[in-house]
């Protein structure tokens, strides 16, 4: 009898994975929603300016997305497990760095190490889940690994606001050592079982070769060249030549990146699914628009809820946490109900949900009440858990099993685009209205009435543009045609 198969292999201890990777899946979205309630208390000790507040944040995404690719490349030959396993370390020694910071810059480094922690687990981690659970059930396990990234976004407000108000902003980096230090030693204690089952069973059947360094680094300038002078246009103004130089060298870049990876003998990304998979291309769109409008919602509403109606930290956690636990409890739902009536549906009345929530936060100005703002979150959170689970699942439906990975890959890249583009887009909408040194008048409560107008103005500016958006994705995900069965192998 022949050796057995990975998914043989891995029968009696896939959910002993699925478990490992989820609490990674916990953890990078508990850290950015924890960091999101807290950046207005961290504005004035660290001196932050606003640009420096959005790369906070920005810097954290953009260095996953610059990375996920390429790692996700590099995990694919040599081990997704000891890659995943890699990330945790360096995930967690970046949070001890993060919280020891004593300014601006080192604090948006230490976020730039945390990012790339957070792309070889995000490059990983769906990866091992469907690597190692047979099609009937791979459903069921990318629910479950979802849900985890929608438990960490629910824990993380009301526990960064307790931790800012009762310890300080330190602690909301601490509070990752214990977690990452734990899944490090559990993981690593596994390894020697599990280390060669984290491999796809076609893994033979792709072309092995060296990375694509040249395509690596041509679409991280034009990820860089396109988030820089939108984080900074608010600062720099729409006028300068730094914006407008930095977007044509981002184009340029592009332009470059397409053409390497049409002639690469083993090219990084497989242009081909774009062109030949209309499902497939569209669907990821849909992710790309959806986390645009959706990922600037926390931050934003943080600093409207605190700096402009006068919320504590604390009380501001608890009430955003209506958007995540709405998406934590019904995305199990959504995902086995897109099994039975489709995804196409749910993913376009997700977003137009996503929509309808965005409008109603918009119209909450500086005065609106605590039950309006919690219903719209919960809204946009009943639209979120609506959309994710079945559109993820038409993405890694529309592919052979071959070509899992890849699928895996392109989506990771939309999401945390997206979400990079989102703070940089929406968040310099908000602080259009702000002018020179608004910011600072705002992190001062009551000390510049007319800046905190000006920031709910904006605001609701932002949150308008986030709504059309959304709708642009449900229009993406109604045009992108009917569910169909993945190739064969």
């Amino acid at each position: 009898m022949g050796a057995p198969t990975v998914q043989e292999a891995g029968h009696d201890h896939r959910w002993v994975l699925l478990a490992l990777t989820s609490v990674g899946a916990f953890m990078t979205p508990l850290d950015a929603s924890i960091v999101a309630v807290a950046l207005p208390r961290m504005g004035p000790l660290l001196n932050l300016s606003l640009a420096a507040s959005l790369w906070v944040q920005a810097a954290y995404l953009l260095s996953i997305a610059v990375l996920l690719i390429p790692l996700g490349r590099l995990a694919d030959q040599r081990g997704r497990v000891r890659f995943y396993l890699a990330g945790i370390a360096i995930f967690t020694v970046a949070s001890l760095a993060a919280a020891l910071s004593w300014n601006a810059p080192s604090l948006i480094l230490s976020r730039i190490l945390q990012g790339v922690g957070g792309a070889l687990l995000n490059a990983t981690s769906a990866a091992i889940v469907t690597s190692v659970f047979p099609a009937q059930e791979r459903g069921r396990a990318l629910g479950i690994n979802v849900m985890a990234v929608y438990l960490g976004l629910s824990v993380g407000p009301p526990l960064g606001g307790v931790l800012v108000d009762h310890f300080g902003w330190p602690w909301i980096f601490l509070v990752n050592l214990p977690i990452g230090l734990g899944v490090f030693l559990w993981g690593w204690r596994i390894l020697p079982r599990h280390g060669s089952e984290s491999q796809p069973p076609t893994a033979g059947a792709r072309r092995a070769g060296p990375l694509d360094l040249s395509g690596a680094a041509l679409l991280a300038l034009s990820l860089v060249g396109l988030l820089v002078p939108l984080t900074f246009a608010s600062e720099w103004g729409w006028a300068s030549f730094r914006v407008w130089a930095l977007l044509g060298l981002s184009l340029l870049a592009l332009g470059g990146f397409y053409a390497r990876e049409e002639r690469a003998a083993v090219p990084l990304v497989d242009l081909g699914l774009l062109r030949r998979n209309r499902l497939f291309a569209a669907a990821n769109l849909a992710a790309l628009l959806n986390y645009m409008a959706l990922y600037a919602i926390a931050i934003l509403t943080a600093a409207q809820l605190e700096l402009v109606q006068g919320w504590s930290a604390k009380a501001t956690g608890w009430i955003m946490l209506g958007q995540p636990l709405m998406q934590a409890c019904l995305s199990p739902l959504s995902g086995r109900l897109s099994d039975r009536v489709g995804s196409r549906l749910l993913s376009t009345a997700g977003m137009g949900l996503v929509a309808l929530g965005m409008v109603l936060l918009a119209l909450q100005g500086r005065s609106g009440s605590l039950l309006s703002v919690v219903a719209a979150l919960a809204i946009v959170g009943v639209g979120m858990a609506a959309f994710s689970a079945p559109n993820t699942s038409a993405i890694m439906g529309s592919v052979a099993r071959s070509q899992l990975g890849v699928a895996s890959a392109f989506l990771g890249t939309m999401r945390v685009t997206g979400q990079a583009l989102s703070v940089a887009i929406l968040g310099g909408i908000a602080a259009s209205h702000l002018g020179t040194g608004g910011w600072k008048q705002l992190l001062h409560v009551g000390a510049s009435p007319q800046a905190a107008a000006a920031y709910a103005r904006g605001y609701s500016a932002a949150m308008l543009t986030g709504a059309g958006l959304a709708l642009l994705g449900a229009w993406a995900s109604l045009a992108r045609g009917a569910h169909r069965v993945s190739a064969a192998p």
